[in-house]
């Protein structure tokens, strides 16, 4: 598979870190983009503010339009913006796209890619409630940082994992540790 993983601003630096360790580098092709904010949350956020970023992932500018995936001509099967600020939302919403991720997020939509959506702010307001309404409708799955608490995770990272595991589905990817209601002791 090759994916586009993006993270923007939005607190939660620690989903995207937790999703990148669990894809196979060696299976699939992965193109990273970071915000300059979401550049920000890692530091203040991960310890000695340092993604740890796994060998054969790819690495971009939020800053050019100098890359294959922002264009409907090259293939990617799906990308996902973990996490995702309202404001990223809002702007693919409205149709901007004037940084690589925004671009890229159009490009998904408009060849009807997976674009996979990772809201992690509450509350919401109004604006941000039929932002969510028109990306999905435009063929985004928005897919709320909302961990669950049946697998009794006794860790941040297996709370993580939780929403991690989610990605993953969507994604079509395996995640042998995940935890599957009723199908799980």
């Amino acid at each position: 598979m090759k994916l586009v993983i993006a993270a923007t601003g939005a607190s939660g630096a620690i989903y995207f870190q937790r999703l990148l360790e669990k894809i196979d580098m060696k299976e699939h092709e992965v193109h990273v983009v970071l915000s300059a904010f979401a550049r920000q949350v890692v530091h203040e956020e991960l310890d000695g503010g340092k993604l740890m970023m796994p060998e054969g992932v790819i690495h971009h500018s939020d800053k050019t339009m100098n890359v294959p995936f922002v264009s409907g001509s090259t293939r990617f099967d799906a990308m996902v913006v973990v996490p995702c600020s309202m404001g990223t939302l809002g702007r693919i919403a409205a149709g901007i796209a004037d940084t690589t991720i925004l671009r890229a997020a159009d490009v998904f939509l408009k060849e009807r890619r997976k674009l996979i959506l990772v809201a992690r702010e509450t509350p919401w307001n109004l604006i941000h409630a039929r932002n969510v309404v028109a990306v999905t409708e435009a063929g985004a799955v928005v897919l709320p940082a909302s961990p669950s608490f049946y697998s009794r995770p006794c860790t941040v990272e297996e709370l993580v994992d939780t929403v991690v595991s989610r990605i993953l589905s969507q994604l079509g990817l395996p995640d042998p540790g995940a935890y599957r209601w009723a199908e799980t002791e």
